[in-house]
């Protein structure tokens, strides 16, 4: 409001009365004063008519993913149950947004912060060569970045350690006697994505194996599923396939079902966030597990030291770890074919 009111060559107080549309200054003044805030992207706070007042009480959430399938993600569900299982400690809020790129957030979290809507972001999702991370970066806003350290360009950032729990999966596989090992992964830019195909690949090669198939998804049970089909339909098709989601586990025993493969017996399956869904479902899913409410309680845990100024060093929280189920088992002596 200083800046403001310097700029235009008024008082504090006009800019008040001027941003609370209150009497008492005129409208080429009050024009005057709207025109020098935009000029230094300036904004009141929208949820308080005194920024000098009100202390904001609220955390910004944006998610890069469609409505219905962040509906449908049983990881997000339990992340965000354990954020405000933080926040309803502090008395605070989240201010949660489904977004439709990453663009979108940037402008998003540009608005929010300048409005003093949110004291602080959880920022998700971290792609290689982020766009983000200048534009958040330059704009000042407390942050916490749930990536790791190598994706997310020095915020602080609290991530799962993925690439010791692929090479868990891969040699479980492997000392069953799985050789044909494929993964059904997400999009390629994203940065854990990259990370476990990375590990993937290398813990093959140090096995001994021949390079995995991978098939690169948008998380969904429909792209889980058409993967599946694509790889059992392969002449030399895989005895075990590791998803990086739970849906995508779900959908892929149904297919198998589908094309008569039996799990265990033709094909094992093993799922990343091991959820509800992996132990619903006949055969129960071998999934990859950690304590994901947990997760998202410690991340808004260092977002609040972040705010309050303390320096906070990058950790990881936790190694995911194998929770072995009937949906993995030796392959058949002669190797399972169509």
């Amino acid at each position: 409001m200083k800046d403001v009111a310097a700029a235009a060559g008024v008082s504090k107080g006009a800019v008040s009365l001027a941003f609370n549309h209150k009497s008492g200054v005129s409208e080429a003044t009050r024009d005057r004063i709207f025109a020098a805030a935009r000029q230094l992207g300036w904004a009141p706070n929208s949820s308080a008519r005194s920024l000098s007042r009100q202390s904001v009480d609220t955390i910004g959430l944006a998610i890069c993913r469609p409505a219905r399938l962040l509906g449908l993600e049983p990881f997000y569900m339990e992340f965000i149950s354990g954020i405000e299982s933080v926040l309803a400690e502090r008395n605070c809020s989240l201010l949660l947004r489904l977004v439709g790129s990453l663009e979108e957030e940037i402008t998003l979290q540009e608005r929010w912060w300048k409005e003093r809507q949110i004291a602080g972001s959880v920022l998700v999702d971290f792609h290689q060569r982020d766009p983000r991370i200048a534009p958040l970066r330059e704009l000042g806003l407390p942050a916490v970045a749930v990536g790791h350290p190598d994706l997310t360009g020095g915020f602080p950032s609290v991530w799962t350690d993925d690439a010791p729990a692929v090479a868990e999966a891969v040699r479980y596989l492997a000392a069953l006697g799985h050789r044909r090992i494929a993964r059904v992964g997400g999009p390629a830019g994203l940065g854990h994505s990259a990370i476990r195909a990375e590990a993937f690949e290398r813990t093959l090669e140090e096995l001994g194996l021949d390079g995995g198939r991978h098939v690169e998804t948008g998380f969904s049970g429909e792209e889980g599923a058409r993967a599946t089909r694509s790889l059992l339909l392969t002449p030399d098709r895989p005895t075990a396939i590791v998803y990086d989601n739970d849906i995508m586990a779900v959908a892929g025993l149904g297919v198998a079902a589908e094309m008569g493969v039996s799990v265990p017996d033709d094909l094992s399956l093993l799922a990343w966030d091991d959820s509800q869904l992996c132990r619903l479902t006949h055969p129960t899913l071998s999934a990859m597990s950690h304590d994901v409410h947990r997760f998202g309680a410690e991340v808004t845990e260092v977002l609040f030291d972040v705010i309050a100024g303390e320096e906070v060093r990058p950790r990881p929280v936790a190694t995911p770890s194998l929770v072995p189920r009937r949906s993995t088992a030796p392959p058949r002596a002669q190797g399972a074919r169509l």
